[in-house]
């Protein structure tokens, strides 16, 4: 009896990475979506000010960005008793050059599966 994964091609290491799977799901929340567009202005936040206009709690803030500090999307520093959140786009650039290779893998095997048919 054969392995059902025996007729896949073997995942690439930038299909598997745990790193990408970590950034599709922070970015899987609106909420996490929304903080991260208003951190993307470049400028350090605090939870008070992230908070500022939402129904959520500063907890619940806190849990959403320490989802996307998981991620590496959000780093926080200190500044005194208060921590400060800022936007790291290096993720999301990675995330962008893997999407951009299945992208390229979908255009190939279409490109197949097109000559396939035509013959």
């Amino acid at each position: 009896m054969s392995h059902p994964r025996s007729n896949r091609r073997p995942a690439t290491k930038s299909a598997t990475s745990p790193a990408h799977s970590l950034l599709f799901a922070a970015l899987g929340d609106e909420t996490r979506l929304a903080l991260v567009a208003r951190l993307c202005s470049g400028q350090p936040h605090s939870i008070s000010q992230l908070t500022e206009g939402s129904r959520l709690t500063r907890q619940a803030i806190t849990k959403h960005l320490r989802v996307l500090a998981k991620a590496g999307i959000v780093r926080c520093t200190r500044a005194g008793r208060e921590s400060l959140f800022q936007f790291n786009p290096e993720p999301i650039a990675a995330m962008h050059q893997y999407l951009d290779l299945v992208s390229r893998q979908w255009d190939q095997a279409l490109s197949r599966l097109k000559s396939f048919v035509e013959e």
